[in-house]
């Protein structure tokens, strides 16, 4: 058995483990919420909120790179990546059948990477990033939101546990980079700036620029 077999064995192994060994009728109805993106139109109001009430000077490059970080994730998982790798879903699977519970319509064919987990990852980690650099403060929860759609996604039968592991890695790329960039614009370098930023000013950037 090659490395890839091994890999596809285990990912379907996982998925029927998730998917189908630990359902429960209470779990179904909070997984299809979880990935219904009606359910979260209220975080996103709120954080426009925040932004355009708590932090209106940096409101502009903030709403911007929000909508590319989303813009990029989708449209290169979709539309590149995707059609690229050719891995059916689950739900096409022939071999899965009977073993998999589709909770939700199949959708296209192509399953890898998610663009769920991309779209959220990069989300998560733009905010995480971008109001540490605003405020200094931490809101590990984007983690686990973003963490908790993943998980729906291969709960309700759409995605294989890679899937969603390759779709978070290229959120969570995409959202650093989208980070740096709101950096650049929201605290443009100037002279008198040099010398003392980022430590006075925005404790966050140096594990940032770090990281980058």
């Amino acid at each position: 058995m090659s490395l890839l077999q091994w890999i596809d064995r285990i990912d379907k192994v996982l998925l029927v483990m998730i998917n189908h060994d630990s359902d429960h009728a209470l779990l179904d109805n909070v997984m299809l919420a979880l990935r219904n993106p009606y359910t979260w139109v209220p975080l996103y109001v709120f954080m426009l909120w925040y932004v355009l009430t708590r932090r209106k000077s940096d409101a502009l490059p903030f709403i911007c790179l929000s909508v590319l970080t989303f813009a990029i994730t989708d449209s290169v998982t979709a539309s590149v990546l995707k059609p690229f790798f050719e891995r059916p879903r689950p739900c096409c699977d022939p071999a899965l059948q009977g073993a998999v519970r589709a909770l939700a319509d199949c959708g296209g064919y192509n399953s890898f990477p998610s663009s769920h987990a991309a779209n959220h990852f990069g989300l998560a980690t733009f905010w995480f990033w971008s109001l540490w650099l605003m405020t200094g403060k931490k809101w590990r929860w984007l983690w686990v939101w973003a963490i908790a759609i993943c998980y729906a996604q291969v709960y309700v039968g759409k995605h294989y546990p890679s899937d969603v592991v390759a779709g978070g890695l290229f959120g969570w790329a995409t959202g650093l980079i989208s980070a740096k960039l709101f950096h650049r614009w929201a605290f443009p370098f100037d002279k008198e700036k040099d010398e003392s930023f980022p430590k006075k000013e925005h404790p966050g950037s140096v594990l940032l620029q770090n990281q980058l």
